[in-house]
This record gives C-alpha cells, sequence and structure tokens, in this order.
C-alpha cells in the first residue's frame, strides 16, 4: 500500500534532475570542453580577448601564460591563458 505512494513521490525529483541536467549541466560540460580545446590550440600570431577586455596578439606562450602584444604602443603583458575568452586566427580576420 506505502510503496506505490513512494516511488509516486520520488519520480518528480527524478524528473526535475533530469531536466536540470540536459538543460543546465550538459551543456556546460560542453562549452567547458569546447573553451579547454581553444586553449590547447592557441599559437602565436592568433589575435585574442581577455576576460578582462584586453584585445591582443600572442607574442609568445609559455606552459600557463602568454605574452600579449597589445596596440597602439604594442606593449607586451603576460597574462595566464585561462584568462583568454576568444580568438581570432589571421585566417579569419584577413576573410572579414
Amino acid at each position: 500500500m506505502g510503496g506505490g505512494s513512494g516511488l509516486a513521490l520520488f519520480a518528480p525529483v527524478l524528473l526535475i534532475f533530469g531536466v536540470f541536467y540536459f538543460l543546465l549541466i550538459l551543456p556546460q560540460q560542453r562549452r567547458q570542453k569546447k573553451w579547454q580545446q581553444m586553449l590547447a590550440e592557441l599559437k602565436t600570431g592568433d589575435k585574442v580577448v581577455t576576460s578582462g577586455g584586453l584585445k591582443g596578439t600572442i607574442f609568445s606562450m609559455k606552459d600557463d601564460s602568454v605574452t600579449l602584444r597589445v596596440p597602439p604602443d604594442n606593449l607586451k603583458l603576460d597574462i595566464t591563458r585561462g584568462s583568454i575568452v576568444s580568438v581570432s586566427t589571421q585566417e579569419e580576420t584577413v576573410s572579414k
């Protein structure tokens, strides 16, 4: 008698967890994987934007840091790879 009602009370919790997984957790994992792949493919000459809004060109790279050349005075800044949010290669900027 009580066994059926326990399952009926537990089913909505499972349904809510499933919705949260497919709408929130799974897309976030895909974004994270895509971002990590983008960071792994960075190379000298790529134009990047940092999380602080700095736009520059990669001058050199070390293990976990990147040296950016920032216009207009070609200022060189060392930043961490994790602060890069987007990248565009030379071919993309020429075609625009």
